[in-house]
């Protein structure tokens, strides 16, 4: 199984001609409520990847809640473990460029309620995978971390948003997921510069954590005990990236709890991300199993 601490938000998105520079507002035709946040969408994706899937989090005691969580408990995401607090849900504004970029802002609201004790109903073993993002209180996901690790879980962070990891949390860590930016900001804070294949490199030699770099359409690199791992990503006509990389590490976590290879579960991970990006909106365009097998049958032939 995988357990998922982490956030749950409502996705207001706007298509624009371009993302606005600061002080420049930009008119878009319309916007779109859509359910989100990088823990719901990772629970979602590795779901819909084919594991058993549990999500602990929270959301508020509003009608957005009810959004939020729609297509997680549509698709068999366990949400018993997923409090009701007096808080706004929360909530994301993104933009969406013609040339499918984006620029996001997100508001924590009932994310910030989120408590490593809502853990205690969880039986967690070496059997499972607990998967963290960066969108709840870091101490609660640090605390998260320490109980999978005593109970001999694997524990998988994607440090996203980006920012230095405190000094306790890598140690509890068996994998880290990160983008290019993401790598220069937590390499540059235990020390180490310079191309994001290399800094992943660096934290599996010098830290033992496996560490894998998503590269966008140049697909993503691992590093694990000393072994470089690559694969790439589908060529595909980007639409929207919003949910690209919680696609991956949803379907890259998904792989290994069905007892995958690392490899295996790198080249499917980057097959999600990249199917992810045909579609608009977060959830909407997380791909499903088939979709993922038959990209990797293809890639494969």
């Amino acid at each position: 199984m995988i357990v998922v601490f982490g956030s749950v938000n409502v996705d207001f998105v706007t298509r624009v001609a371009r993302i606005p520079r600061p002080g420049e507002t930009v008119l878009g035709p319309g916007y779109a409520v859509i359910p989100g946040g990088k823990g719901a969408n990772q629970a979602l994706a590795a779901r819909r990847a084919g594991a058993d899937v549990r999500l602990v989090g929270a959301v508020g005691r509003d009608p957005f809640a009810d959004i939020g969580l729609s297509l997680l408990l549509s698709d068999g995401v366990d949400c018993g473990a997923v409090a009701r607090v007096a808080a706004p849900t929360g909530a994301a504004f993104i933009s969406v460029s013609d040339d499918a970029e984006n620029a996001i802002v997100v508001a924590a609201g009932a994310n910030a309620a989120v408590v490593a004790s809502q853990l205690d109903g969880v039986a967690l073993s070496a059997a499972d995978t607990l998967l963290l993002q960066r969108e709840v209180p870091e101490a609660e996901a640090i605390e998260a971390a320490r109980r999978a690790k005593a109970a001999g879980a694997r524990v998988i962070l994607n440090a996203a948003p980006a920012g230095a990891l405190p000094a306790e949390f890598l140690p509890l860590l068996d994998i880290l997921i990160v983008n290019e930016h993401e790598a220069t900001i937590v390499a540059g804070a235990l020390g180490h510069s310079g191309e994001p294949d290399d800094l992943a490199r660096i934290i599996d030699a010098e830290h033992g954590v496996a560490t894998i770099v998503t590269l966008g359409g140049h697909g993503a690199v691992g590093w694990t005990g000393g072994i470089r791992r690559r694969a790439p990503a589908l060529k595909v006509e980007p639409v929207d990236t919003t949910a690209a990389g919680d696609s991956f590490c949803g379907a890259f976590a998904a792989a290994l709890d069905q007892g995958l290879g690392f490899t295996t579960a790198l080249a499917r991970g980057a097959a999600a991300g990249s199917l992810a990006c045909t579609v608009a909106g977060a959830q909407p365009s997380i791909p499903r199993k088939a979709a993922i097998d038959a990209a990797m049958a293809d890639f494969v032939a």
